[in-house]
């Protein structure tokens, strides 16, 4: 794509879990180009680590990639904008890695969000019962940071002792290319108990966007048992927060630049959790058409709205102008994704995961590979068409009605919300002895639709509790699935709406920059200009469809009641 030396091209950076991406947009926020670089982890049943060192590097080499496929120098870069995902980094006052992992390998200083190892100390958390919880859906997640703080306290004391900084990735990944400590609202707020609104009152005071964090709550660290951290006015977790995009230190440091490519001072803005980034990357893309009126076009807009970020697992981000308590969906998070707006995430820990898992587990998936393989088209692609197909030759009245035998829940990692239980465990009813090809194109779509039914529970609860979402927008990984996107269309019962540039988590990190940058006076501003619609999904208009999947949806709660209640009779018979 030719451009011109008076473009701005700012470069969005997303660190997931199994690779580092980076992303090169114009001033219409239309990719150029992308890269990307893998990265290591280690898994050993509820420890699942990462190399900050090795993230890096990758970071690096993912960034220089996207700069030659697009033909473009450091110069042309006008700025820089990061996102990953919220796992625990762990450094020393030298900034070397500390170790995390039992192995006690230094490299392995980072506890990857998914890590399960804190459900014990995320219980102990929550029973305390402090006023912190409430803006986190009432209960912490072992997914979040101080559950995982206090397990390496308890069970690693060498490095609890030596560990000068505890950051989240994005976090660490400023810091690292600006050497500014300054922590950012959505990672501090969304997974460390941070109160934003606190620090709204001290920003209306002092009329500024980044200070001395003041939204920690000495009462809830020190009640936990993890009162050493308030030490140094909380310097370990983060002295200063701010906006997600203000402009850190003095840009890139003369090192992270040569080791990015770039040029030294080139704006960074704070960062966002991936999946944040990916609702700043989306949440404006609908089409005109589907504003009501003039006066949706204003803030309360956005609040009809919820973007899914589906990868690995899904998140599920909507927002307020006021401040809506749901239990058991995290949040009401201040200014954690858009400015000014109170955040509610709601999400499943397995989604994309879950589908990989039980795809190619099965017997004849290397069989499907290699076709698929055969073909170019990807594994899932293939399993579509085997669906299609499948109805033609039984004249099954539609795709979806080929799940009626088999039925799926999908809590195989926890259920994240609304039931907020991460001792749920999977189930699947209605298997037989067939291995088959058609079986497993069967389960694959029973599992997409029990995804989809996760998500219209977290709808269903959302707006019971205040919220009124009516339009979801989707992107990640899974929403180039056409299949899946359709069946949360139809069951939900709501359209959804694709973003022209699919790439989203990349252009909402790739927008905090550009803020950062000063090239848009907010991110709302830069939100507007950058997003764009693509493709819309709409309900299927037949009404066999809204009742078989209706039917569909009173198993799918009936499941994890009976779990419920299977779980109680063993616990009985155990004593």
């Amino acid at each position: 794509m030719a451009f011109t030396s008076s473009d701005s091209l700012f470069l969005g950076i997303d660190v997931g879990t199994g690779s580092a991406r980076a992303g090169i947009f114009d001033e219409h926020g239309k990719l150029l180009k992308s890269a990307s670089s893998p990265l290591q982890i280690w898994k050993e049943g509820n420890c699942i680590e990462q190399s900050s060192t090795d993230i890096w590097l990758a970071v690096c080499a993912a960034t220089r990639a996207a700069c030659q496929l697009a033909n473009v120098s450091g110069e042309d870069i006008a700025s820089v904008g990061f996102a990953a995902t919220c796992s625990l980094v762990a450094v020393g006052e030298d900034d070397s890695p500390v170790t995390v992992s039992w192995s006690g390998d230094a490299r392995r200083n980072v506890i990857v969000w998914m890590d399960h190892r804190a459900v014990k100390q995320a219980e102990r958390i929550n029973s305390y019962n402090s006023p912190v919880l409430q803006y986190a859906g009432g209960a912490l997640s072992p997914e979040m940071q101080p559950p995982k703080l206090l397990w390496v306290k308890e069970n690693l004391n060498e490095s609890w002792a030596v560990a000068f900084r505890w950051m989240d990735l994005s976090d660490w990944l400023t810091y690292r290319a600006t050497g500014d400590d300054t922590r950012s609202l959505c990672t501090t707020v969304c997974k460390w108990t941070y109160l934003g609104h606190a620090h709204m009152q001290q920003m209306n005071t002092k009329n500024t966007k980044a200070m001395d964090a003041c939204g920690w709550d000495d009462v809830f660290w020190q009640e936990v048992g993890l009162g050493d951290l308030v030490e140094g006015h909380y310097a370990k977790i983060g002295k200063s927060v701010a906006f997600p995009g203000h402009p850190l230190g003095a840009g890139l440091t003369g090192t992270a630049a040569q080791e990015l490519g770039l040029c030294e001072g080139t704006p960074v803005g704070a960062a966002l959790i991936d999946a944040h980034a990916g609702g700043i990357g989306v949440i404006e893309s609908v089409p005109s058409s589907n504003i009501k009126s003039q006066e949706e076009e204003k803030m309360e807009a956005l609040c009809h709205r919820m973007v899914l970020v589906c990868g690995t697992s899904t998140c599920h981000m909507a927002v307020a102008q006021n401040k809506v308590f749901i239990p058991g969906v995290w949040g009401p998070f201040w200014s954690a994704m858009v400015p000014e707006l109170w955040l509610t995430e709601g999400g499943q820990s397995a989604t994309g995961a879950l589908l990989d898992h039980l795809v190619e587990n099965h017997v004849v998936a290397p069989l499907l590979a290699n076709r698929a393989a055969s073909q170019n088209i990807s594994l899932y692609e293939l399993l579509n068409r085997t669906l299609e197909s499948m109805a033609h030759e039984i004249q099954a009245p539609f795709v979806a009605s080929l799940s009626k035998d088999v039925h799926v829940l999908p809590d195989f990692h926890g259920n994240r919300s609304p039931v907020a239980d991460p001792s749920a465990k999977g189930m699947i009813s209605g298997l037989t002895l067939d291995s088959s090809e058609k079986q497993l194109a069967v389960l694959y779509l029973s599992t997409v639709q029990s995804i989809a039914y996760g998500t219209r529970h977290i709808v269903e609860h959302c707006n019971a509790h205040g919220l009124k979402i009516d339009t979801l927008l989707a992107c990640g990984g899974l929403s180039k699935n056409n299949l899946y996107i359709q069946e949360h269309a139809d069951i939900i019962g709501f359209p959804v709406i694709l973003p022209r540039e699919r790439e989203s988590v990349l252009l909402g990190a790739a927008i905090v920059g550009a803020v950062s940058a000063k090239k848009y006076s907010t991110l709302q501003d830069a939100m507007k200009a950058l997003n764009a619609p693509g493709q819309v999904f709409y309900p299927s208009q037949d009404p066999k469809v809204k009742k078989y999947h209706d039917a569909k949806y009173r198993i799918f709660r009936a499941l994890y009641e009976q779990q419920v209640s299977f779980r109680s009779l063993i616990s009985d018979a155990l004593g």
